[in-house]
């Protein structure tokens, strides 16, 4: 079992917090199997509102895959206490937005798509179902009278204990 950290960061314009929308929400990935180094070519996702029990210990898993060259068995499991918004107050500086429990590979490549919502500075207008799917997003607030938006989405992955 490794946990792994997906971190991101980016440039906010009037937003003051950014976080996946919730149970729903898809994690698109990319895995390398690490028994045999495979790397898929597929993006694949996970989310929390979709698990199946896992056979031999008492635990969920929310994706499940087999290697296409070794054949092994792979599982990965969201930890839903460890999902957490991207805030204004570390802006630039990657932030840890969800860990994974990966069991037989590991994720190597994050692709953040729709489901995103933003809230933008001052009370202005919640903004649901943004799509980051070109690494940047921009909308215009009537309530704060500005525009708004998140650029330069980057991620990487840390292993954590």
């Amino acid at each position: 079992m490794v946990k792994i950290a997906l971190k991101i960061k980016a440039t906010l314009q009037s937003i003051d917090e950014v976080k996946p929308s919730g149970q729903d929400f898809r994690w698109y990935l990319k895995f390398t199997c690490s028994s045999c180094g495979e790397k898929s070519e597929k993006w694949n996702y996970a989310s929390l509102s979709e698990s199946t029990p896992l056979q031999k210990r008492n635990a969920v898993t929310h994706f499940t895959s087999k290697c296409k060259l070794c054949s092994r068995e792979n599982s990965m499991s969201i930890l839903e206490d460890t999902v957490k918004s991207y805030k204004i107050e570390k802006e630039g500086e990657f932030q840890t937005i969800v860990v994974f429990d990966c069991r037989g590979f590991e994720p190597n490549d994050f692709s953040p798509r729709d489901g995103w919502i933003a809230k933008t500075e001052n009370h202005g207008t919640t903004f649901t179902d943004v799509d980051l799917s070109e690494g940047e997003w921009s909308n215009y607030c009537v309530k704060t009278k500005q525009v708004v938006g998140i650029y330069e989405v980057e991620h990487k992955f840390e292993r954590v204990k």
